[in-house]
């Protein structure tokens, strides 16, 4: 059975290559596009399954290539960029890119990102019951269904605003959410921008999950843009070969 089909829009060559080296060796079928123009066609005509993205392109911003497909199209769509300002990721993120990676990066941080915005994007293509799987890393244990989190045998209490903001990353894990999309998924579409109440809750779940809260093996800290949860064990050891 074949893998997914990426689409690199990027118009390095030397960065072309590599990620296509990258991919091929995991099987992905890889396709390429040097400018904003060109991805668009690719992306109407053929529907990859996934696209990596420059936002630097000759011809337009890669912005406006996320805002025009997430018009007609839920294509996971990862950037890979060299701006790093917080409010670049924050603007991409937020028109409906999936993930956010700054040049340069690793082999493994590429395929991780890549498995997680894959399966995120077949879990919306399948029924509900997947979702109910538990997501679980290290000790961790997040079951869905039973609303219960625990570290090895120990059941940690949260409250339901801590459950929703665990579960909301779980159900995301290995991807970056922008604290406005957490926001509006705990606290609804009007919920306040004002990040304060985010945070004070985020200090007391870390309090209760991680050993050293300076130092997290669950939850990440993207600084000004979001939070990101270690990626699902149970997605990712079934599929290494």
């Amino acid at each position: 059975m074949s893998k997914c089909s990426v689409l690199v829009i990027e118009d390095e060559k030397k960065i072309q290559a590599f990620m296509g080296k990258i991919l091929k060796r995991q099987e992905y079928r890889v396709f390429y596009a040097d400018t904003g123009t060109q991805g668009l066609e690719f992306i109407r005509s053929q529907c990859p399954d996934i696209i990596l993205l420059d936002l630097g392109l000759p011809d337009m911003d890669g912005d406006d290539i996320i805002r025009e497909v997430r018009s007609w199209s839920s294509i996971p769509i990862i950037v890979i960029s060299a701006r790093t300002a917080e409010r670049e990721k924050v603007i991409a993120l937020d028109l409906g890119a999936d993930d956010y990676i700054t040049k340069p990066f690793g082999t493994s941080e590429l395929l991780a990102r890549i498995r997680a915005s894959l399966r995120h994007s077949n879990r919306l293509r399948t029924d509900e019951s997947y979702y109910l799987r538990p997501y679980r890393h290290g000790d961790l244990i997040l079951d869905f269904s039973k609303r219960l989190l625990t570290i090895g045998e120990k059941e940690i209490h949260l409250t339901p605003i801590e459950y929703k903001i665990v579960a909301c990353l779980a159900q995301n894990s290995g991807k970056v959410i922008t604290y406005s999309s957490i926001l509006s998924n705990v606290w609804g579409p009007y919920a306040d921008d004002d990040n304060k109440i985010l945070r004070v809750n985020m200090a007391n779940i870390r309090r209760k999950i991680e050993t050293d809260p300076a130092q997290p093996k669950y939850i990440f800290t993207e600084v000004g843009v979001g939070y990101r949860m270690a990626e699902d064990e149970a997605d990712i050891s079934p599929k290494k070969r």
